[in-house]
């Protein structure tokens, strides 16, 4: 009896609930803070002022903007590494592994749109971070799904690692141009990227075909550093 007891999942107390509640707290700020200075001009001060919580409390939890840097990036990794694993492992086409990674997180962006651009904010910034660990391991996951995808047949042998990074650098450059857009659409996004990458630049969609006569190109917004639209 005392050993079933000892492997219950322990509940939380009011200490673990409190640490929790104030690093979702400090990682809250943080992020308003990056979207809204930039990565660059952001101080520390800046986020903790942006808490109700004293200087002293932050530094329990992170030593510096780069250390909450990284942890906004590996909470989103977190976040959408396991629905992209999902989405690729069900494909029974190079399209719909394809079409699959691409939509799926492009709707995950759309979905927690402050986040991303937390993270895309400042571009020095973000090739910087691109090094920590969830984002790795998310890179290392797609190129292992490849990989698999290659060996039961459903891929041709093409080079997995040049695929991978080819995929990551579409996927995060449209992203970031769906998000300018008035009406960004993640379905005409992934749309768009698996068009490229099946059929290449002869494949794509072209644009006054798509229009029909007398419609506008799609608009991008324009934004002021409040993320406010013009």
């Amino acid at each position: 009896m005392d050993t079933q007891l000892a492997r219950l999942p322990r509940t939380p107390g009011k200490r673990d609930r409190t640490k929790a509640q104030n690093r979702h707290t400090i990682l809250a700020a943080a992020r308003h803070v990056f979207a809204e200075l930039g990565y660059g001009a952001t101080t520390v001060r800046d986020i903790i002022r942006a808490t109700p919580l004293a200087s002293g409390t932050f530094y329990n939890y992170f030593r510096s903007k780069e250390e909450i840097f990284q942890a906004i990036q590996d909470e989103s990794a977190l976040r959408i590494r396991p629905r992209l694993r999902e989405e690729r492992s069900k494909a029974e086409s190079v399209e719909a592994f394809i079409s699959g990674t691409f939509r799926t997180f492009f709707e995950y962006v759309a979905s927690d749109e402050h986040s991303f651009r937390a993270i895309r904010r400042n571009t020095d910034a973000i090739r910087v971070r691109m090094d920590t660990p969830e984002i790795i391991a998310g890179f290392e996951e797609l190129r292992e799904d490849l990989e698999a995808a290659i060996a039961r047949g459903l891929f041709p042998p093409v080079d997995a690692d040049y695929l991978m990074a080819a995929i990551v650098g579409v996927a995060f450059e449209l992203a970031e141009r769906m998000l300018r857009r008035q009406c960004g659409d993640p379905a005409e996004a992934a749309a768009f990227a698996t068009a490229l990458f099946l059929g290449g630049v002869r494949g794509l969609p072209h644009l006054h075909a798509a229009l029909g006569n007398g419609d506008a190109l799609p608009q991008e917004t324009n934004q002021d550093d409040n993320g406010s639209v013009s």
